[in-house]
């Protein structure tokens, strides 16, 4: 991957520094190489946060394609408007005369354009949001300068009227101006203005994009998550007095049942900004610089609420205080994540809209702190998908993927029991490549490229199914499952 991130960045600059020097034709094909090579760099990316920030690049690069695109059509314009003028009018063309004699030309009449002299440079990320200005037609190099008060008299080659931009440039400046205007920015004056900018870029996400359907199963886990996140934001009257939002929910579960995805699917639902939260989002070398991360987490969670702070992994943070290998820096971390817990349950102040979640994810709840037990008011079991699921998240991770009639998704299912959301997405993904190594097996890298691309992607059977079952282990053992059901039936509060 670290030679494709290269050649991104290398092609990408050779496009910009070919638009800077008014190589039009060739930064467009570097262009369109770049965005080609990202657009296969996402298809292999797993990681759906990683994955969104690729997408956000290449619609940046598009952007940047589409500009230079319309000034190489302006000046492609010109050179057009520029021929056709010389033939409806032979007296300007020095062909219709003696060689010995010169044209006559009016001084007050500016000469035709030579777009070759000026060469704009095309606008760069950071940029984006301006309209793209048109080239203005050169004078060339011995023509005489005019006055600004005497421009307008001058002739108005093919029609191009130089003070008008194109009406969808306009309508986007405006779209822009406007959602600029309307988005909150948190205020970062009294406090580190690199801690919120890390904040902010590491942790705040403003839209998953994971409805309740990307996820099999867990029906009931998702009527708690709805009772206790959703239906607040909903209907903010009804949930007064004692029957307020839960302060903090937590979810607990073997590895890949769908925790984190549970989490932005909630954040989803609900409409609201999600911050993401792991142990290195709140760590920091210098001293003290790690509580005030967790302060300005909070903080801005209430700027931006109605909001859900999720914290994967929360035992890492938060695993029992008191023992000999507790270091003082871990220890006040977790003090102020406590304090800050205890001051953000529910709704902030009278405002129902200023709502702030904590949703939080363990595979080890028995080694939580018992204070940040106790906080995390409801806790629900995130348990391994059952038959039914196990059919539906077949069919989710299939849905891109040719199956053949003789495959029988029910005896799949059947034979995953035991099987987690994660390992059942490993059966799918090494079922899918069977026929594919059949195909290329033997073969040189020379033969394998020359190979239609009808002959690579073949149909999914039943024995591509029992071949990758073989080939991929259940990660959970039955040990793990009776733990977890003893510590939900102690602390749980389902």
């Amino acid at each position: 991957m670290s030679a494709s991130l290269s050649d991104i960045s290398e092609n990408t600059k050779m496009g910009r520094e070919s638009a800077l020097l008014g190589n039009y034709e060739t930064s467009l094909v570097y262009y369109q190489g770049v965005i080609q090579q990202i657009q296969r760099l996402v298809q292999t990316i797993k990681d759906s946060v990683r994955k969104e920030k690729w997408q956000q690049v290449r619609q940046e690069i598009a952007q940047e394609y589409e500009q230079v695109k319309d000034i190489s059509s302006t000046l492609s314009s010109f050179k057009t408007e520029n021929s056709n003028f010389n033939a409806n009018y032979g007296e300007f063309s020095p062909h219709n005369y003696p060689r010995h004699e010169e044209p006559t030309r009016d001084p007050d009449v500016w000469p035709p354009p030579t777009p070759v002299e000026h060469r704009p440079t095309p606008q760069i990320r950071g940029r984006e949001k301006a309209a793209p200005r048109r080239a203005e037609p050169s004078r060339g190099r011995g023509a005489p300068s005019r006055p600004n008060s005497d421009r307008r008299k001058g002739p108005s080659y093919g029609g191009v009227d130089k003070g008008k931009e194109p009406v969808k440039d306009k309508g986007r400046e405006k779209k822009n101006k406007h959602d600029e205007e309307s988005e909150k920015v948190f205020d970062s004056s009294g406090y580190d203005k690199d801690l919120v900018e890390h904040l902010e870029r590491d942790i705040l996400q403003k839209n998953p994009n994971v409805h309740w359907g990307d996820i099999a199963d867990l029906v009931e886990a998702k009527k708690l998550l709805e009772e206790a996140v959703v239906l607040p934001l909903i209907v903010p009257d009804f949930f007064k007095g004692i029957r307020r939002p839960w302060k903090g929910v937590l979810m607990v579960g073997p590895p890949g049942t769908g925790k984190t995805m549970l989490a932005k699917a909630v954040a989803t639902e609900c409409g609201t900004t999600f911050f993401n939260v792991s142990t290195s989002s709140l760590t920091s070398k210098y001293r003290g610089e790690s509580e005030k991360l967790v302060r300005l987490l909070f903080e801005m969670a209430r700027f931006y609420a109605p909001s859900t702070i999720f914290i994967d992994e929360i035992d890492s943070i938060c695993s029992k205080r008191g023992s000999d290998s507790e270091h003082e820096a871990s220890r006040r971390v977790k003090s102020e994540l406590l304090v800050q817990m205890d001051g953000v349950g529910g709704v902030c102040g009278e405002d129902p809209s200023k709502t702030v979640m904590v949703l939080a994810a363990t595979n080890f709840p028995w080694d939580l702190d018992e204070a940040l037990r106790r906080r995390l008011e409801k806790r629900i079991y995130i348990p391994l998908p059952t038959a039914d699921g196990r059919v539906e998240l077949l069919k989710i991770n299939l849905r891109e993927v040719e199956v053949s009639e003789d495959a029988n998704l029910t005896r799949v299912a059947s034979k995953l029991e035991g099987y987690s959301g994660a390992d059942i997405t490993n059966v799918c993904r090494d079922a899918a490549m069977m026929s594919f190594r059949r195909r290329i097996e033997g073969l040189r890298p020379e033969q394998i490229r020359n190979i239609p691309k009808d002959e690579l992607i073949q149909p999914t059977t039943m024995e591509d199914f029992e071949n990758a079952i073989l080939r991929v282990n259940k990660s959970v053992s039955k040990e793990d499952l009776e733990r977890y059901e003893k510590w939900m039936k102690e602390f749980g509060s389902v």
